[in-house]
């Protein structure tokens, strides 16, 4: 994956819209309102994780050497190419949860019945029509980013810059 899901905490306002166009783009409808009425309801494919006030979302971080993947005895859960988001195939899924366990974020969870799993799949249709995923999308105050991997470094490394200004002062000759 060349792209990454960044949630900036300081423009979050826990408004939980990431959260409801996840499940609508996750439901059969993909439609706000027929998916209300849907026999199986949509349930978000992220977690939102409540730190101190606030309630911010968290991603799937689609290891490139994803642990989930190399566990999963069913292949549920897979790379289908090595560029594409790792994603899982509810119809494969035993229920043994060792993806759960062993996955290094804690961003797979059962889904409402208890036995099947969710974890987002960066919208991966989505993705492939050339959109983004819906909570970026969907996000009002643009604290969710759907930004290469370069980008996001530079911004980083721009950031560490401006907050811990490093100086390199050279002696002077004085004459003392």
């Amino acid at each position: 994956m060349d792209k990454i899901i960044v949630v900036n905490t300081e423009r979050c306002m826990s408004c939980h819209s990431c959260e409801l166009a996840c499940a609508v783009a996750h439901s059969e409808s993909k439609d706000l309102v027929k998916a209300i009425k849907e026999k199986n309801k949509p349930f978000p494919n992220i977690i939102l994780e409540k730190i101190e006030e606030m309630v911010l979302p968290i991603h799937c971080r689609h290891c490139e050497d994803a642990p989930c993947v190399a566990v999963c005895p069913s292949e549920a859960i897979s790379r289908p190419a090595e560029d594409s988001p790792v994603i899982l195939d509810s119809s494969k899924c035993i229920g043994c949860h060792a993806c759960i366990l062993v996955c290094p974020f804690g961003v797979i969870k059962r889904g409402p019945d208890g036995k099947s799993l969710i974890k987002c799949d960066l919208c991966f249709e989505r993705l492939n029509e050339g959109g983004e995923p819906a909570c970026v999308e969907a996000c009002i105050t643009g604290a969710i980013k759907f930004i290469g991997i370069e980008e996001f470094t530079a911004r980083k490394r721009e950031e560490y810059v401006k907050k811990y200004r490093v100086a390199i002062i050279k002696g002077e000759e004085t004459g003392d």
